[in-house]
């Protein structure tokens, strides 16, 4: 993976917005980033973000291309016999988050033309672009197209296999405990 990461203060910074002159200008650009990260870390991550002064805001723009995160459930299991959930992968072709004066985030995604791809908004200044792969990424994504498809029909059997298990499940429960609600 690739990182590029710039902070601009001062007189030039304004270029970016008015407030980035005294807060600064935050750029960053990730690229080709793959994690595996368990539920536990999200779910305890919200103490150390936590803090009691309003922090001030800084002006940013956070550019993810090409990432790939995978989260694991590590929560201990209800059921014994219970296979344990599904990994989730959150996959991210190409998105812009930014942050503007009034402290609000925005999503910033990409169009489609043809195979080219453009973003609505200005791109990532000409240094960290450089840093970045060359050209050759979307062609390996087009390969990856039918591997994805017959992954999927997989998954979608094995999701209509988990419904009807559950039903048959809830059938002989419902046949001791009429009453019985989920």
């Amino acid at each position: 993976p690739e990182v590029c990461l710039r902070l601009e203060v001062g007189p030039n910074a304004a270029v970016h917005s008015p407030l980035a002159v005294q807060n600064g200008f935050l750029h960053m650009l990730v690229h080709s980033y793959t994690a595996e990260l368990f539920m536990s870390f999200l779910t305890n991550l919200g103490p150390f973000l936590e803090d009691e002064t309003i922090p001030e805001v800084i002006p940013m723009e956070i550019e993810v291309v090409d990432a790939k995160i995978t989260l694991k459930d590590d929560s201990p299991q209800v059921y014994p016999t219970s296979p344990g959930p599904v990994p989730i992968t959150l996959a991210v072709d190409h998105v812009i988050v930014k942050r503007r004066d009034d402290g609000v985030f925005y999503l910033t995604g990409q169009q489609r033309r043809g195979n080219l791809f453009f973003l609505q908004e200005q791109k990532a200044p000409a240094e960290c672009v450089l840093a970045a792969p060359a050209a050759g990424t979307h062609g390996l994504q087009l390969k990856e197209v039918p591997e994805l498809q017959r992954e999927l029909q997989t998954m979608k059997i094995a999701l209509a296999e988990a419904n009807m298990d559950k039903a048959r499940l809830l059938q002989e429960i419902r046949k001791y405990n009429p009453l019985f609600q989920l």
